[in-house]
């Protein structure tokens, strides 16, 4: 039986993410392969390199750190998560990534990226993040704010603009479980928002703009389609059981802590079922 994870991104939402993961390490809840956009990517990753506690611990010590994410590095570089410092110099040096692990799991590591010319999903898998390095930057490049990434003579922005939440991915992947986290509590829905700033900067590529444009209806529908495959016992979901409000960037490590916390207790109350629905035959 091969079992599915698929993880929602939402910036420093994702620390939730990252408390269910680190629960689910502690249990030893075994996955064969992960489907990831965003935040999810870049916290999920530490799932099969078994480093329980690394995302909060590297973002509560750098949180305010002017090198690692927010206006100064906007101004200076070009990016609100500075490329050099918090994907090179961060997990090659100051908080080491452990590829080794992570190369030995047998874990199916995809990653998901907006292409800007053609305003599709694309899906990296990785199997050397510190080889693949831009991949996981691009899947989190979040749009005016961040540099598209070129991979390949290819320019991507944040995989959640294509697919915020990619469960047909994983289902077309053929596991036979999948395990869905996702950062939002379950009334939340997306509403259309004002795209003459993104329409403007992003003018040459009319199909990301698109695909911006109905980024709500497509968010809403992949919600519904979870909610539904949740019901029938498809599929198994953890999500927040309540909004934290904690913005994309956060910088107040109490609210940082207190949403990996929110993620730690559901992964606690929720580890019994997803035993359950994962030990299930169908």
């Amino acid at each position: 039986m091969k079992i599915g994870l698929v993880l929602e991104g939402g910036a420093m939402r994702g620390m939730f993410t990252a408390g269910v993961l680190d629960v689910m390490l502690a249990e030893n809840v075994q996955v064969d392969g992960m489907v990831t956009v965003s935040a999810g990517a870049l916290f999920g990753v530490n799932f099969p390199s078994k480093q329980a506690g690394r995302v909060l611990r590297y973002n509560l010590k750098y949180l305010n750190d002017k090198r690692y994410m927010g206006l100064h590095s906007l101004l200076t570089t070009g990016n609100v998560v500075n490329r050099d410092f918090a994907f090179y110099e961060l997990p090659f040096t100051l908080d080491p990534f452990d590829q080794a692990t992570f190369a030995k799991s047998g874990i199916d590591f995809w990653v998901t990226l907006t292409n800007v010319e053609t305003g599709e999903a694309e899906y990296v898998k990785i199997t050397d993040a510190f080889a693949q390095m831009e991949a996981l930057r691009a899947t989190s490049a979040m749009p005016m704010v961040s540099k598209m990434v070129e991979i390949e003579g290819k320019k991507y922005l944040d995989g959640g603009i294509a697919d915020s939440i990619p469960l047909q991915k994983t289902q077309a992947l053929g596991f036979d479980k999948i395990i869905v986290v996702l950062t939002r509590p379950l009334d939340y829905r997306k509403t259309p928002s004002n795209n003459i700033l993104f329409n403007l900067i992003y003018r040459k590529f009319p199909k990301l703009c698109k695909r911006w444009a109905n980024r709500y209806a497509e968010y809403n529908a992949a919600v519904e389609q979870v909610i539904e495959l949740e019901r029938q016992g498809k599929i198994f979901v953890v999500r927040p059981n309540q909004d934290l409000h904690i913005s994309r960037l956060e910088k107040d490590p109490h609210k940082v802590k207190a949403m990996y916390e929110l993620g730690v207790a559901e992964g606690r109350k929720q580890i019994r079922a997803l035993k359950a629905y994962l030990a299930q035959v169908e």
